[in-house]
């Protein structure tokens, strides 16, 4: 809440590939941790600096390095200059406004994606970029913070589950954005039950908070929106390029995160419609409560308008006024204006006005 983020206009006008890190200012010291593995070993670390997670590139095992915090500008000048990562690469690891975007060269790809958690105490979304190098034989993630989306994944890793320490280095990064993937339904399944309790407010007893939450959980759509959208043409070029880094098997995997994708999209577009419609249901109620209580008011007003006539009539201080001397004139005028509110009444009742 206190820490100031740096916005991407402050960047401005600076050299491309100038590394400057954009987004939430940090204190924390970056976590780095290693996993290296095999269908026959396994082991895991964590690590100071990078400098010593590199030599392992050149294992003929599979090395995961996990970078938890990148507000560090150091670390990200150290993978460069280890890796020979384009500098425009690490510019666009700094900035974390950036959209699911993939970029290939000739030893490795570069691929950015949104990690999303749903905070249900502040009843928001939180988003964060995670990047990923693929190599040859190695993987490196970096996260703006350290989080448990990809714990799953460590599991699997560490009990020799199923086939991922069995295939190559495009498979561990398949299952790293399956299990970011995966996350989004248990973000559309809260915001799917909180758009349920919003409908019965809605039929029930809309109200002003009402609207407020209607209006929350559109801006949070459009921020699902742009974090997913893009994510399909990130998988589909996996599929698509020809290159070394992807294998047939993992290709055939992709599919099946590439449908995940779409699931969400289609989900999330559900969800916007529905929200639209809640947001015309909720005006057209209050409109429909005003023309009632309006319907209410003129009915009431129509009803004493002639009443209003006869009182004013003989309000009048004239001195010949034939009926205000004779002794039946009080009652009669009475019975003569209930008479008249008792049939308006009667006849609007009748006509469903009132």
């Amino acid at each position: 809440m206190g820490r100031r983020a740096r916005k991407p206009s402050e960047t401005a006008g600076l050299a491309p590939g100038t590394l400057v890190h954009v987004g939430e200012q940090r204190a924390e010291r970056v976590k780095i941790t290693v996993i290296e593995y095999d269908a026959a070993h396994f082991s895991e670390r964590e690590v100071q600096t990078l400098d010593e997670c590199f030599p392992l590139k050149d294992k003929p095992t599979i090395t995961w390095i996990n970078v938890d915090g990148i507000h560090d500008v150091s670390v990200i000048e150290a993978l460069g200059r280890h890796l020979a990562v384009h500098p425009l690469f690490l510019e666009d690891i700094l900035n974390t406004s950036q959209r699911p975007k993939l970029e290939e060269v000739s030893d490795y790809a570069y691929i950015v994606v949104k990690s999303l958690e749903y905070d249900r105490a502040a009843g928001e979304v939180v988003a964060d970029q995670t990047s990923l190098l693929l190599g040859p034989n190695f993987v490196i993630s970096l996260q703006e913070e350290e989080g448990d989306l990809l714990d799953p994944v460590r599991e699997r890793l560490r009990s020799a589950k199923g086939r991922l320490r069995e295939m190559g280095a495009d498979y561990l990064a398949y299952a790293l954005m399956d299990a970011i993937v995966d996350g989004y339904f248990a973000i559309l399944e809260a915001l799917g039950d909180r758009i349920d309790d919003l409908e019965e407010q809605l039929v029930s007893d809309p109200k002003q908070e009402t609207l407020h939450a209607i209006h929350l959980l559109r801006r949070q759509m459009l921020a699902l929106r742009k974090a997913v959208w893009p994510l399909r043409e990130v998988i589909a070029g996996l599929q698509r390029e020809p290159s070394c880094l992807i294998t047939e098997p993992t290709i055939f995997h992709l599919r099946d995160v590439y449908d995940h994708a779409v699931e969400a999209i289609d989900t999330i577009e559900t969800f916007r419609d529905l929200l639209s419609g809640m947001l015309d249901i909720y005006l057209s109620s209050i409109s429909n409560r005003l023309n009632a209580v309006m319907k209410v008011l003129t009915g009431v007003a129509t009803i004493f308008m002639p009443l209003t006539f006869l009182a004013g009539v003989y309000g009048m201080n004239f001195k010949h006024m034939p009926e205000l001397e004779q002794r039946w004139a009080y009652p009669a005028l009475w019975a003569v204006m209930l008479g008249i509110g008792l049939s308006m009444w009667i006849y609007f009742k009748r006509k469903d006005w009132l």
